[in-house]
């Protein structure tokens, strides 16, 4: 008998991303800041790396993965604008594994997809189960938010208008995005991330957070610019390292006219601590 052939890696061009936020005050985005942290420049946010990667889900899923798939993210190196990744994915069940490198070679990310959200094992909720919570009594900025924390009925919308003008960014800029109003994996986060100022109210400024990790889940998808959608939240996980507090959440993504969830995203946002007057 033939032993079956293992599916071959996909691999995809390399791609210039744009730091569409440079201009953020305050922000790790901006050139000045993110200088001052220890990068080498304001950071492209980690969500843009998402659609990179959707072209490869797209032909190993089909349309469908932009109704029930998933893509989970952890980032392990930032990115500059311009710089140039290439996404690569290697094929799997029940899951693909997920990579992208800059041109010398360095990961940038690691993570999986799959054609069916929730993924008990994707990159980001195996690692949150391993994250052990951080002792409060460390905490400084993240000092008064707690596991456990809801917030809800927060209103979501993506203009069409502000969409179209995204689109003009996007590393893969697919017919379904102009043509139907399609929510990139980017998008979905950014929709789900209108939650952070109701989610970290209570976090103590100043201070500059980046993306460590993301995950969409696509739940009865897809999701589109110009319609109204209400989030509600739940803090996971508060977790510490040398350099960063981090905060683990889930952000749900119900129609606004239908009540029923069509997505869900989890951040892990973290707070540096070279930032803070609370570290200083």
């Amino acid at each position: 008998m033939t032993p079956a052939l293992a599916p071959q890696r996909l691999t995809g061009p390399l791609r210039a991303p744009h730091n569409g936020f440079q201009q953020a005050p305050g922000s790790i985005h901006n050139d000045e800041v993110a200088s001052k942290l220890g990068f080498k420049g304001g950071t492209v946010p980690g969500s843009v790396h998402m659609d990179q990667f959707v072209p490869m889900l797209l032909q190993l899923y089909g349309p469908a993965w932009f109704e029930t798939g998933d893509i989970s993210l952890h980032f392990t190196q930032a990115t500059v604008d311009r710089e140039e990744v290439r996404a690569v994915v290697d094929p799997g069940e029940p899951r693909a594994r997920l990579q992208m490198f800059n041109q010398a070679g360095q990961q940038v990310c690691i993570g999986t997809a799959s054609p069916r959200a929730r993924d008990e094992a994707s990159e980001v909720a195996r690692r949150l189960a391993d994250q052990a919570e951080a002792d409060p009594g460390r905490l400084r900025v993240y000092a008064d938010i707690r596991a456990g924390d809801v917030t809800s009925d927060i209103p979501m919308k993506v203009s069409r208008e502000s969409y179209d003008a995204a689109l003009g960014r996007i590393t893969e800029r697919l017919p379904i995005y102009d043509e139907k109003g399609v929510l990139s994996p980017a998008h979905v986060v950014r929709l789900a991330h209108m939650s952070r100022p109701f989610v970290l109210a209570k976090s103590k400024q100043p201070y500059v957070g980046l993306f460590g990790a993301l995950e969409v889940r696509h739940l009865a998808g897809p999701l589109f610019a110009e319609r109204d959608y209400v989030g509600r939240t739940i803090m996971r996980k508060l977790t510490e390292s040398p350099k960063t507090e981090n905060a683990w959440y889930d952000v749900d993504i119900a129609d606004a006219a239908t009540g029923r969830d069509v997505a869900s995203v989890t951040f892990m946002i973290r707070a540096m601590k070279a930032s803070s007057p609370l570290w200083s």
